[in-house]
């Protein structure tokens, strides 16, 4: 459980540390995955040797996964540069929700009652940190913020239902196929992202640097490897630690004041989300004390990250060693 904490807590240096590198959102988000491609492919060389090599068929799904991860990126460096990176790595755990009820329409996997019932609530956050009914709301531009994030929500979204159906029991071999894609397909479209410096600047790309080995890699390996071996009660634990700290360490390292309505919204956000992710147990389950009842919110906390199954985080999350089962992105 302790491994698992620890990795919580790494990811949620994140978004602080993309606002520490003081580079442009585009910049930031090429860098924080062409940085984690050395280590994750030498994951997915280690994987090849234990496995063998990656089926063709889970390739193309591993590229598409890369690109949306790029959007994914690329959207949500743009509302921590817009609302600061604790109001921005709430808005980025909303996939939950959208992989949920996409599942249901693609798939015919109907949402829990739980669920249906917090998406309503989680929207209500949503609108209380765009700053509509708030004239004190933080950020440069809390709506432009908003709109990222929800951006980044669905990119995240479409990546985990697409390293989901690609993969099979590989993790570092997709995951490294999706990171190399997107890093190609960030420097491609930054442009239209407002652009990016290809040509690293210190000190800033120590930030990246630090943001590419930490969270992306070292603190998504500890939560993929201790998830799989944790009760349900502790996917809980990490999804309200990993926002809420991110919270914490912007408002004390990097002066981020967030209005009181956008604090409320963060709350009703984060409460939302673990109530509707939580799994209702089943008969058997009810009449067994101590059992867990599922993997509440497996792939709901955020620097993509997702991050989306054990061993597959670069990101985000997920980051997981990069995007993977817990959040942001």
């Amino acid at each position: 459980m302790l491994i698992a904490i620890a990795g919580a807590l790494i990811i949620s240096t994140s978004a602080p540390l993309v606002r520490l590198s003081e580079v442009s959102p585009a910049t930031s988000a090429v860098f924080r995955c062409a940085y984690a491609v050395p280590p994750l492919l030498f994951l997915a060389w280690r994987e090849r040797r234990r496995l063998g090599p990656l089926p063709r068929r889970a390739l193309p799904a591993a590229w598409a996964a890369g690109v949306a991860f790029a959007f994914d990126l690329l959207f949500w460096h743009h509302a921590i540069d817009y609302v600061g990176a604790g109001l921005a790595t709430v808005l980025g755990n909303l996939q939950v929700f959208l992989v949920a009820f996409a599942a249901w329409g693609l798939f015919g996997e109907r949402p829990s009652t739980r669920l249906m019932l917090g998406t309503p609530v989680v929207f209500t956050g949503v609108v209380l940190i765009s700053g509509v009914f708030d004239s004190a709301a933080y950020g440069s531009d809390p709506l432009k913020g908003v709109l990222a994030g929800l951006a980044t929500s669905v990119s995240y979204a479409v990546f985990l239902l697409l390293m989901k159906g690609g993969g099979g029991d590989r993790a570092a071999g997709p995951l490294a196929h999706a990171t190399v894609v997107a890093t190609v397909v960030m420097a491609v479209l930054s442009p239209l992202f407002g652009g990016a410096d290809l040509v690293p600047t210190w000190p800033g790309h120590w930030w990246l640097l630090l943001l590419a080995l930490g969270p992306q890699v070292l603190g998504w390996s500890l939560i993929t490897y201790s998830l799989p071996r944790q009760p349900a009660a502790l996917t809980a634990l990490l999804l309200l630690i990993q926002p809420m700290t991110t919270v914490a360490i912007g408002a004390l390292a990097l002066g981020e004041r967030p209005s009181v309505v956008q604090l409320a919204g963060c709350a009703v956000i984060v409460l939302g989300v673990l109530y509707g992710s939580r799994r209702t147990p089943s008969p058997e389950q009810a009449g067994e004390p101590g059992q867990a009842t599922g993997r509440p919110g497996a792939d709901a906390v955020r620097e993509p990250d997702a991050r989306p199954e054990p061993d597959a985080v670069p990101v985000r999350a997920a980051e997981e060693p990069g995007a993977g089962p817990v959040s942001s992105t």
